[in-house]
């Protein structure tokens, strides 16, 4: 579960805590319904985000999308260890403290991550004995 805090003074702020899973989704999503011309930048903040699973991390990619489709410039900051390694693990990197969070504004890598953390959560749901989507 997360909660998240939205502030709106030109930025779009969403600080988030608590875990970023499959219950995320809709408490991203409200911090994008209201967006008006006057705000350019989408900023998250995942200092108090402590976990993150690859169905969380969806979630976070979703947003990042819909924000770019809206005009706005993201940024994500405040990557904890676990959500980073996470990330890191999906998209392949090899080492602990991979500067995967670094990496996340890049378009390419966001759609590596989206694609490799569909599989994962594919895989899981296959393993867990029942199939996602049937």
């Amino acid at each position: 579960m997360i909660t998240t805090h939205i502030q709106r003074h030109g930025t779009v702020l969403v600080t988030v805590t608590g875990t970023v899973d499959e219950e995320a989704g809709p408490a991203l999503q409200r911090a994008l319904d209201d967006v008006t011309t006057g705000e350019r930048d989408l900023m998250v903040d995942l200092h108090g985000a402590a976990s993150m699973d690859a169905d969380g991390l969806l979630h976070l990619l979703a947003l990042h999308r819909r924000a770019e489709s809206l005009g706005l410039r993201v940024l994500v900051v405040g990557w904890q260890p676990q959500p980073q390694q996470l990330m890191a693990d999906v998209a392949g990197i090899r080492g602990r403290g991979s500067a995967t969070g670094e990496r996340y504004s890049l378009a390419g890598f966001r759609r590596l991550i989206e694609e490799r953390a569909r599989r994962v959560r594919d895989l899981s749901d296959f393993d867990a004995g029942w199939l996602s989507g049937v």
